[in-house]
């Protein structure tokens, strides 16, 4: 309110001030005692004209630090309109009150008038905007964060002019790094660009450098690997801005920096989804996502909510995760009609019941158990669990008429040396010899290790660096192949949209990571140095991993979709005879002895080789 109160008396004084003395430069500062007198007559009506108009173009909900062009044009839009109507005020004074041409001003006034506002009123907010920056000029003093910004496109100079903003974040900037050498020693907002990412370490080093900004949204992944593989060497901590949009309408804000995680070290671009297909089988269906409220099943159901199912049901066995996504899409997705489900895929009757009273179109079936180690010591578990209870599921959604379904597998399916992979194996088998016998679109997608889900490594590394460490790794060779939860929930998404049944959709992931330069990595990412803050520690393989995982079955040729890194497995006939004996089979075996359990699963999965250490 103050501040508008300012803006109102000052825009008062500059407009009547304009007026006067356009009559002053007009008749060679003698103003006749007529148009004296009408600039008596008209100083309410023309401060109500563009008082008016600068209200209609929002001048006074406008921030003065923050005026700029855009505000400008505002007030030669408005300043234009009241003097059009000011001259036809004129005319009505003079026709009307006064029956006479003469009580108006010359058209010089008008134009001079119009010229004069538009400089007082815009030169005032430009003038409080350069003297507001001035105040939170970038200052080098002892308290100071000194920083250096990589990247001198648009995305680093407006990140430059919002850190002039915020003089409270003692931020004081050395300089911006780019390697466009046309820019070198160039003025950005004040900055000197200081030259390409080969100066990165000496300036870092001789500037005491201790946060580099990396400002490179629409940067290919390639460059930006490099770039940070450099920075990491200056032991500064790393900032970065999250994507291209950020500086869409000057969207840059210090509130959207973030501190570089060990996803951009993925190895390779981000998967990008296509939604040509996905509308067709999802927009107005009811969709079924089983362990949804697991990590893989949660982010399935977020992106499943934005192409605007019928209905989405989710179900789990744990209450806690199912009740922390239904307030999560209850605030993101107040439309969507949803229900949750808190069921076990074991039980049959339960699932019967779900299938008969819902009618999904479309299952996703993410409930499984996952930890490698843990399923080694309980496998009978994970036979109840992965293969009965997928079993009942593929076979509920067969009698239910359902049109897709999606199951998710694991590189661990691929000549599978624990007991977890050889489940996910089973399943995949089962999926295809339903495929043959069934209306129903069955098809499997296989992918790698999913950065940040429950129980992946960079979780357990993040708390292990938090605490001291040590860090522990398996082996020093041991290699993975990684994705982003949200990159493995749209693959699942986009095998649907190709499926046609009977499929085993593969990610091109790129290159397998090396799981100690993932802990190196991390380490320097939070400030530290690998074997000198925090060491690494070599624990040895767990029961049932190997060092190296398998993507692909070695002797089945691959071809390639519409999607260029999303390749299909061809489908292998099953037979449904084999399943439902083995099914038997299984359900026989879980009430003995673990060798029991392994021995059969041998028998049933020819890949399968059980790793002894």
């Amino acid at each position: 309110m103050k501040t508008d109160r300012r803006v109102f008396a000052v825009d008062i004084v500059c407009v009547l001030a304009s007026l006067y003395i356009s009559l002053l430069l007009k008749f060679d500062f003698n103003i006749p005692g007529k148009d004296l007198q009408f600039f008596k007559l008209s100083i309410v009506p023309v401060l109500i004209l563009i008082i008016g108009f600068n209200k209609i173009f929002k001048l006074y909900r406008s921030i003065w630090k923050y005026a700029s062009i855009k505000e400008l044009f505002s007030i030669v839009y408005s300043i234009s309109l009241a003097n059009v109507a000011f001259v036809i005020y004129s005319y009505l004074v003079s026709y009307i009150l006064f029956k006479s041409a003469y009580y108006r001003f010359p058209f010089t006034v008008h134009i001079i008038f119009w010229l004069l506002c538009i400089i007082t009123l815009g030169g005032i907010r430009i003038i409080y905007r350069i003297s507001e920056q001035k105040k939170g000029e970038n200052k080098q003093c002892d308290n100071n964060v000194n920083i250096l910004i990589v990247g001198a496109g648009d995305a680093g100079a407006l990140l430059v002019k919002e850190i002039s903003k915020h003089s409270e974040l003692k931020y004081y900037i050395v300089g911006l790094i780019d390697d466009d050498s046309s820019k070198k020693d160039k003025i950005i907002n004040g900055i000197k660009v200081l030259g390409g990412r080969d100066k990165i370490i000496s300036i870092c080093q001789q500037e005491a450098v201790e946060e580099i900004i990396i400002t490179m949204p629409s940067a290919d992944f390639k460059t930006k690997t490099e770039i940070l593989n450099i920075c990491k060497k200056t032991k500064c901590k790393l900032k970065t801005i999250p994507g291209i949009y950020e500086i869409v309408d000057e969207k840059v804000n210090i509130s959207e920096l973030r501190d570089v995680n060990i996803e951009d070290l993925l190895g390779r671009d981000p998967v990008k989804l296509s939604t040509e297909d996905i509308d067709k089988y999802i927009k107005g269906k009811t969709i079924l996502v089983t362990g949804g409220g697991g990590s893989i099943g949660s982010e399935l159901c977020r992106q499943i909510a934005k192409f605007n199912p019928e209905k989405l049901i989710v179900l789990d066995i744990y209450e806690n995760n199912a009740y922390d996504l239904q307030m999560e899409l209850n605030y993101e997705f107040p439309q969507l009609n949803k229900e949750f489900i808190i069921a076990s895929v074991r039980d049959i009757d339960r699932l019967k019941e779900i299938f008969e009273n819902h009618k999904p179109d479309v299952v996703f079936h993410a409930a499984a158990h996952k930890h490698v180690p843990l399923m080694e010591n309980n496998p009978a578990e994970a036979i109840k669990n992965n293969v009965i209870g997928t079993y009942n599921v593929v076979k509920c959604s067969h009698e239910a008429g359902v049109k897709r379904f999606v199951q998710i597998s694991t590189d661990k399916a691929v000549n599978p040396t624990n007991i977890m992979g050889a489940t996910k194996r089973f399943c995949e088998l089962i999926i295809q010899a339903f495929d043959t016998i069934s209306d129903t679109e069955y098809v499997a997608v296989r992918f790698g290790n999913v950065l940040g889900s429950n129980g992946s490594v960079i979780p357990l590394f993040k708390k292990q660096i938090a605490h001291g460490g040590p860090v522990t790794v398996m082996h020093p060779d041991i290699n993975r192949f990684f994705m982003t939860i949200p990159e493995a929930a749209q693959l699942v998404i986009q095998a649907g949209g190709m499926a046609k049944g009977g499929e085993i959709f593969v990610l091109d992931m790129g290159e397998p990571v090396k799981i100690v330069d993932l802990a190196r990595g991390l380490i320097t990412l939070s400030g530290l140095e690998p074997d000198v803050d925090i060491k690494i520690e070599f624990i040895g393989l767990r029961p049932g991993e190997k060092l190296y995982e398998e993507l692909l079955m070695d002797e089945v040729a691959l071809t390639s979709t519409s999607h260029n890194k999303i390749y299909v497995e061809k489908p292998i006939g099953n037979d449904i005879d084999f399943i439902e004996k083995s099914i038997e089979d299984f359900k026989n075996v879980v009430g003995r002895d673990k060798e029991a359990v392994f021995a059969l699963m041998e028998e049933k999965v020819p890949t399968y080789k059980r790793k002894m250490n």
